[in-house]
């Protein structure tokens, strides 16, 4: 612990994780809560949100379990009013919540399409929304899209791939809102990461794909992602705003083929 977030609350919403392990909010509540944060845990599952709470007070942190549905207006706003009630303040809000959808452009519904627009997009809007007029000056938004925002993912991910799109724009138009009141909003955009949500689909060998598909060759982890968040929601970013920290293992910038291991010899002087 180095108390980076020492003194500061932050709300985690989908702080639970869908299995065994751990998935991008149980890792970043885990993580604020070691820098010195207190974390209000939400998720619509009570038993997981208990969970991470449990881990963060077995470490001497400070915690406490909310149940939400965020994508809910009203359970918004009383997320937000018990936070401060709890804990007198909110400085880090991180909106982690988001599912999957597996329907190509001839198969999507309009009820899938809105049920993710509305858990990965709508809940975005609606827990800034009721947050942040209580949230302290030099607060911190950080919002979690996805790799899938900007490539072209599984064909089967029309309306994950334009929810996670949608939520960079809306990072860029809270940061223009918000940033008079000294609140940053900053977005996170992971890579292929190993997480619960994505275990029970995954082969050996589509993991070891995923695994080794970036230019680091490495496995990613909600870990990877919760550093990040614990940056973004620090001191460390007070002049950044409006931005997407791609968490990736360098996936976004390489070319089909070309991000294998240096060939013998790179390095080498050629004087």
């Amino acid at each position: 612990m180095t108390d980076r977030l020492k003194g500061k609350v932050a709300i985690v919403t989908g702080a639970g994780s869908r299995g065994p392990g751990v998935g991008n909010g149980k890792a970043a509540a885990i993580l604020f809560a070691r820098e010195g944060a207190s974390v209000f845990c939400v998720d619509l599952n009570a038993e997981r949100a208990q969970e991470t709470v449990s881990l963060i007070e077995a470490e001497a942190g400070v915690a406490s379990a909310f149940v939400a549905d965020v994508t809910n207006a009203e359970d918004c706003v009383r997320m937000a009013r018990a936070a401060v009630e709890r804990y007198r303040r909110i400085d880090i809000l991180q909106n982690n919540v988001g599912i999957p959808s597996r329907q190509a452009l001839g198969q999507v519904t309009a009820e899938e399409w809105d049920a993710v627009m509305a858990a990965n997009v709508r809940s975005v809007t609606l827990a800034t929304q009721a947050a942040t007029p209580l949230m302290a000056e030099g607060g911190a938004v950080i919002n979690l899209s996805s790799i899938a925002a900007v490539r072209a993912y599984p064909s089967t991910s029309l309306a994950y791939s334009t929810s996670k799109a949608a939520i960079i724009g809306l990072t860029v138009a809270l940061a223009g809102q918000l940033g008079g009141r000294g609140i940053r909003v900053n977005c996170i955009a992971p890579g292929q990461i190993y997480t619960p949500l994505v275990a029970d689909r995954l082969t050996p060998e589509l993991r070891q794909a995923r695994a080794t598909a970036g230019i680091l060759k490495a496995e990613g982890t909600a870990w990877d992602v919760a550093w990040a968040s614990v940056f973004l929601a620090s001191d460390e970013a007070r002049w950044i705003t409006g931005q997407t920290l791609f968490v990736d293992a360098g996936l976004s910038i390489a070319l089909p083929g070309e991000a294998g291991p240096l060939a013998p010899g790179a390095f080498s002087s050629t004087s």
